[in-house]
Formats: structure tokens, sequence, C-alpha cells
């Protein structure tokens, strides 16, 4: 940036007194400024004749440099970037982008934002009951929670899998939730890992005749419908 340099004409008696006078003006340290003695003044004789000294002080004030805005990454765009390596790592060709917030779920579990993976022939990323999406996924919120030093409880998808199997899950929670009503005997879902079975378990919270329960262990671990009482 450039500087611009200061200059102030102090008179007093002195040119002491000139000094002191100019430095309280420009608020600054005799060691900052250049001082230049116009005229030394004189206190005549007996006070006739005395003239009052004249200097200059100047200085060079730098003007003040505008503060450029951090170019921080976002969480997203680590999260994204971050995801993109593995995948490249993986030897797996494909995108990665960050869902519209428009399509994202606003209820109060939602996360704050989802990793679309768009590409060909990705159903290795799927795995076995979403088991390796979920593997990527865990892999993926570790690197970047240790990135930005706090935990990031972000989703990936592997092109909309799990909004197809989510919509799925649903469906077959209200089918289920019907034979159970109409029947009066439990129904045993297959098998699920726990973010499916939660899905389960929120569709059916706030029904009038059914409620849910996890049993099993393990990979066994399975939803249950039964009657309510």
């Amino acid at each position: 940036m450039e500087e611009e340099a200061k200059s102030i004409e102090v008179r007093a008696v002195t040119v002491e007194e000139a000094i002191a006078k100019g430095l309280v003006e420009l608020g600054r340290a005799e060691d900052e400024v250049e001082i230049e003695v116009l005229n030394p003044g004189s206190r005549g004789v007996l006070g006739i004749g005395a003239k009052e000294a004249l200097i200059r002080l100047s200085f060079v004030e730098p003007e003040e440099e505008e503060e450029a805005p951090p170019l921080e990454e976002s969480v997203e765009q680590i999260a994204r970037e971050t995801l993109q390596e593995l995948l490249v790592k993986m030897g797996i060709k494909a995108s990665v982008s960050i869902r519209p917030e428009e399509e994202v779920p606003q209820d109060e579990d939602a996360p704050p934002f989802i990793l679309d993976i768009m590409g060909d022939d990705l159903g290795v990323l799927i795995g076995r009951r979403g088991q390796t999406l979920q593997a990527l996924q865990y892999v993926t919120r570790l690197i970047v929670s240790r990135e930005v030093q706090h935990w990031v409880n972000l989703v990936v998808d592997v092109e909309k899998y799990k909004l197809r199997r989510e919509k799925s899950l649903r469906q077959l929670a209200q089918r289920m939730a019907e034979r159970v009503s109409f029947g009066g005997q439990p129904v045993a879902l297959e098998p699920m890992p726990p973010n499916e079975r939660r899905i389960i378990h929120l569709t059916l919270r706030d029904h009038p005749i059914v409620t849910t329960k996890s049993i099993g262990k393990g990979d066994q671990r399975k939803v249950t419908i039964v009657p309510k009482g």
C-alpha cells in the first residue's frame, strides 16, 4: 500500500517547547518523527525583539490496509473434497456433490447436509444391506470431523440409494402396521442396520394401534411391529 507523508509546523517560545507541542498534536514519539528547525527563534533583549521558534515535524503515515476476508473452506466443501479423494484412492470414477438444501429433510433429526455420489455401476459402494455405504460414511465423518475439530453428522448417499430405501421402508412399515392392526398378531421384519430400524420406528411412532420394538443382537437385530396394549 502507498504511504502518505504528513507534516505540521509549530511555533513556540523555544525549539524544545515547539517540539513538545507538536508531538502532542501528532500523537507521536520523538523518535517517530523528523524534526526540521525552520527558525530557532530568539529571546531578544529584555524581551524586546523576541521571535518564536518555528519547527516542522514530519512522519510517514501508512495507509490502513483492508483486511482480506479469510478464504476458509466451508465444512461442506471440505467434506466434498474429502469424499472425492477417498473415491480416487479406491479407484472409483464418480463425482461428489452437495445435495440442494431444499431436498434435505428439515426435521430436527435431519443431517446438516448430504453428499451425493453419482456415476456408473456404483453398487460396489452400497454393499449388502448398505453396509459398505455405512462404512464409507463413517470414515468420511471421521476425517472431516478431525479436520474441522468438531463432530460433523453428515450423510453420504450413492445415486440417492438412501432416499429410495427410506421411501421403501416407510411404505413397508405402513403395510405391516395395517396387517398387525387387522390381524392382531406381531410381525417381525428382516434384520436391518440401526439407521434403517430407526426409520421404521419413526414412521410408526405416532400410530394409534401398533408400536415397534427392536429384538435380537448384532447383525440379526430386527424391528417387530406389535399391537399396543
